[in-house]
């Protein structure tokens, strides 16, 4: 029973890979079918599970309600796309975002369930780290349009270079990974070499400093409530 819930699990999530927009797409007719036979073995797996449970502990366990409901959405959004279709209408599959809710809440998932809460614990910790980063980013891009918005700079492409500021602090933020680097400092060093001065403070302090600090945060604290877990359990 554990196998067969794990490959209908691993089964619905891949249908992304075929729903469109899809790398391998394949007929709605097809991609359809294959849901509905997952989520009618979710379903029973779900109904098996309140057979040999007391019916007050299982309408108790959040983790039921959750299934259940994950399996309401998913038919419900299937049936308003399928409808969609009859009529020539192009929609979205919004309930993909609730398949990873059968990977977490079945009851074979408890290692998955222990990770995803740790993570969830996690974040609101790492949220003051994450808020001095985000105003580092946007006191540099600030700075950034006021050292070179008004020097009419043009980038290898024509285009303005930092005149807009929401896009100063996208490419700012690409900057951080590296991804953009140097290619978007080019503008400004052939204006003048000095510039490169202000790229190179951003790097140390936004990718060395804050990306360390913030990974470090990342790690004890999930560290730490893996380890406070009862029982190493998270039912």
């Amino acid at each position: 029973m554990r196998t067969a819930t794990y490959f209908f699990i691993f089964l619905n999530l891949s249908l992304a890979l075929f729903e469109e927009p899809a790398v391998y797409p394949l007929p709605f007719l097809a991609t359809s079918v294959l849901e509905v036979l997952c989520l009618l073995v979710f379903l029973g797996r779900l109904t098996h599970f309140a057979k040999v449970t007391l019916h007050n502990v299982f309408w108790k366990d959040t983790k039921n309600i959750c299934i259940m409901v994950a399996i309401l959405l998913s038919l419900t959004d299937l049936g308003i796309c399928g409808v969609f279709r009859l009529y020539g209408v192009r929609s979205v599959r919004w309930s993909r975002i609730v398949r990873p809710i059968f990977l977490i809440n079945f009851a074979e998932s408890r290692q998955i369930r222990r990770a995803f809460r740790s993570i969830r614990n996690t974040l609101p910790e790492i949220t003051y780290v994450f808020l001095l980063f985000m105003f580092s980013l946007l006191m540099f891009s600030l700075m950034a349009l006021k050292l070179f918005g008004e020097r009419n700079l043009q980038t290898a492409e024509g285009l303005p270079y930092f005149r807009n500021y929401l896009e100063i602090v996208f490419d700012l933020y690409v900057l951080v990974t590296t991804a953009n680097s140097p290619d978007v400092m080019m503008p400004a060093f052939d204006f003048s070499s000095w510039y490169a001065l202000f790229f190179i403070a951003f790097v140390i302090v936004n990718t060395y400093i804050f990306m360390s600090l913030f990974l470090a945060v990342v790690y004890n604290n999930y560290k730490k409530h893996l380890k406070v877990m009862p029982g190493g359990g998270c039912d």
